[in-house]
Order: C-alpha cells, then sequence, then structure tokens
C-alpha cells in the first residue's frame, strides 16, 4: 500500500480543481487516471463495527478531513454532558457543517429530534448550536436544555 501523500491546501485545492475539469474531459484515460487518483486520496477509511462513513468535508474548497460517525446515543443530557460523553466514546461531538453532512448523508442513523453540536454562537456562550433531524434545521439552545447527542471522527485527508 502507497503511504499517504502530504499536502498543504493549497496543493489540495489544485488537485481537486484539476479532477473537476477532468470529470467532464472527453479524454478517457484522463478520467481514468482521476479516478485512480482520487481512489487513492481519498480512499474510504476502515471503520470499526457500527461506525458509518459519512463523507468527506471541505475547507478552503479542498477534501480537508473524513467524517465517521460513532455507535450509540446519548439521551436527554445537557450540552456539557453530551460533550463529556462524546469524549468518553472517542470523538467529538460535530460542527455544524458536520452536522449539515449527517443530515444528508445518514439522518436514518437519528431519531427525528435535536442533536446537541460542539459549536457554540460567538455572541452567546450560554447557548450552543443543535440540529434538529426530523426537518434538517439547525438553531441553537440553552446549554442547560437536554438533547440528544451522537460522536464524529475525524480522519485528516
Amino acid at each position: 500500500m502507497n503511504a499517504p501523500i502530504q499536502a498543504t491546501q493549497q496543493e489540495k485545492f489544485n488537485a481537486f480543481e484539476w479532477l473537476r475539469s477532468v470529470a467532464v474531459s472527453e479524454d478517457a484515460n484522463a478520467r481514468h487516471a482521476a479516478v485512480m487518483l482520487v481512489e487513492r486520496a481519498v480512499a474510504v477509511p476502515a471503520l470499526a463495527a457500527g461506525e458509518i462513513y459519512a463523507g468527506i468535508l471541505l475547507k478552503d474548497g479542498a477534501p480537508a478531513h473524513h467524517l465517521v460517525l460513532l455507535p450509540g446515543e446519548a439521551k436527554a443530557v445537557t450540552w456539557k454532558k453530551a460533550v463529556d460523553w462524546a469524549a468518553k466514546q472517542g470523538g467529538e461531538l460535530p460542527t455544524r457543517k458536520e452536522q449539515a453532512l449527517l443530515f444528508a448523508n445518514a439522518a436514518d442513523a437519528f431519531e427525528e429530534t435535536w442533536y446537541w453540536s460542539g459549536e457554540q454562537p460567538a455572541s452567546d456562550e450560554s447557548y450552543a448550536w443543535c440540529q434538529g433531524f426530523g426537518s434538517g434545521s439547525q438553531d441553537y439552545g440553552d446549554k442547560y436544555g437536554k438533547l440528544r447527542a451522537r460522536a464524529v471522527r475525524r480522519i485528516a485527508i
């Protein structure tokens, strides 16, 4: 197996832009080379039992990390207890962007209710963002409210 390629964000962005241009190319050899490069660079990581692969998050337009949903769920917990619970699972609460990706790619792994995010609004630290997996909407709630929580792990690309 080849060792992972270490690249700067700009190099990743340039490669991503090249791949986009090749995807619409009429050159079959170029498309095949692009597919091979993508498979090597962003191969789905190995998953442990119960984990769900949610997808890839971008940073500055380039692939940044894989997102993996960990098994298990905390029910009716405050935000602080949710943060602590996620750490005990070997992960963290997802960010708002990650929750949007989870809603898009793994909504059926969630109950149709609200789940804590690891993010807090800059305007008021007594609140934290959350995601509704029934509607897909995001809002923020008082950290002492009781919502559900899921943990994620990230694998850098």
